[in-house]
């Protein structure tokens, strides 16, 4: 998965060679950035747990909620305790691809009587960018980040210029307002690892953030990890073993999202348009060995890509007309999948089972 992919060039963590002592410190750097989160951040725990692992995963994130529930404040605040630099693009309809990207521009030089062109680089030169409100740009713009995500690179003039390591793209979506928006196409929205619902605080939460946003100044964040180490962990997620069974069942999960296949469930067949492909499997085994390692497991288990089905596949997923009839949203098709493909050699559930699935 290309998006996923930092330079394999990058060296080992700095632990003597030894894998098993890289994931202990990196499971303890969780922790601490966890803790220097919750410091700002109040609640939002599932939403801020698979930001790291989409970014110790090397991909990237889709945020989805409504406006006031602190997605910037996040991922600033991400960034600061990770010591990466940060870009806030607000994208609006007459954003332009050079807005993102750079452009060059006409250098002279009054000593030497010459000019020369110099590229002038845009917002998207740092290590986290929050693409703010995506849909709200046209397709053109929207696809200026296209070559920075897949290839972490951008082309201008001609030539080649490499980003920043490590590179994150967070890009929000605003569910409640439709007008004047340009959707992602599916093909884009493949690209992202994870697409991240962020939901509402309880009453409890929410009355801290009131305290806590009416009163002093914004509490210090501490820097956990370097760029450098962030890129070295990235590597070192992908050496997490994955057994055959593993991943057998990823893949199982993902085909039986398919109208097409064979063994789909009727739910499936009755509820889908499309299912997902197969960047859906890689980014099911590679989110679930960097979901593992952070919590300081040296192998990748069935339970870690079970747990990131809906961020995964909620986005490649298309349901049809009698799904939104329905009320069957993409979320709603992924519990009756998790529970028609079980975590055992068993396969797809009984008829009982899908005649549930169908007429809940």
């Amino acid at each position: 998965m290309n998006e996923a992919d930092p330079s394999q060039s990058q060296p080992r963590p700095e632990t003597g060679g030894n894998d098993v002592e890289a994931v202990r410190r990196l499971q303890e750097g969780y922790e601490r950035i966890r803790a220097e989160l919750a410091r700002v951040i109040v609640g939002q725990d599932e939403v801020i747990e698979q930001l790291l692992v989409a970014m110790f995963a090397g991909g990237h994130c889709i945020l989805e909620g409504v406006p006031g529930l602190a997605k910037t404040l996040m991922i600033s605040t991400l960034a600061r305790s990770l010591a990466l630099t940060f870009n806030r693009i607000q994208f609006t309809p007459d954003l332009m691809p050079s807005d993102i990207t750079g452009t060059d521009v006409i250098h002279e030089d009054r000593a030497a009587g010459t000019r020369t062109f110099q590229f002038l680089k845009g917002p998207v030169f740092a290590n986290v960018i929050l693409a703010d409100e995506i849909n709200r740009t046209p397709p053109k713009t929207q696809a200026a980040l296209l070559e920075a995500m897949q290839e972490r690179q951008v082309t201008v003039g001609g030539e080649r210029h490499e980003l920043a390591a490590p590179f994150f793209v967070l890009a929000t979506q605003n569910p409640i307002e439709q007008e004047g928006t340009y959707p992602l196409p599916e093909a884009q929205q493949d690209r992202f690892l994870f697409k991240v619902f962020v939901g509402y605080p309880t009453h409890e939460q929410e009355c801290a953030i009131a305290e806590r946003t009416t009163g002093g100044p914004e509490p210090a964040v501490s820097e956990v990890f370097t760029g450098r180490q962030i890129s070295e962990f990235q590597q070192l997620v992908r050496r997490i073993p994955a057994a055959p069974d593993v991943i057998r069942h990823a893949v199982d999960l993902v085909r039986h999202t398919r109208p097409t296949e064979p063994d789909a469930p009727d739910f499936v067949r009755k509820m889908l348009t499309w299912g997902a492909g197969p960047r859906a499997v890689q980014a099911l085994i590679l989110g679930g060995k960097a979901r593992a390692a952070l919590r300081g497991d040296c192998h990748l288990a069935v339970d870690d890509v079970r747990a990131l089905a809906h961020p995964v596949l909620r986005h490649r997923i298309i349901t049809n007309y009698s799904a939104r009839a329905g009320h069957y949203d993409a979320d709603r098709v992924i519990d009756d999948l998790l529970e028609a493909v079980p975590a055992t050699p068993a396969g797809i559930a009984n008829d009982a089972t899908v005649r549930r699935a169908l007429s809940s």
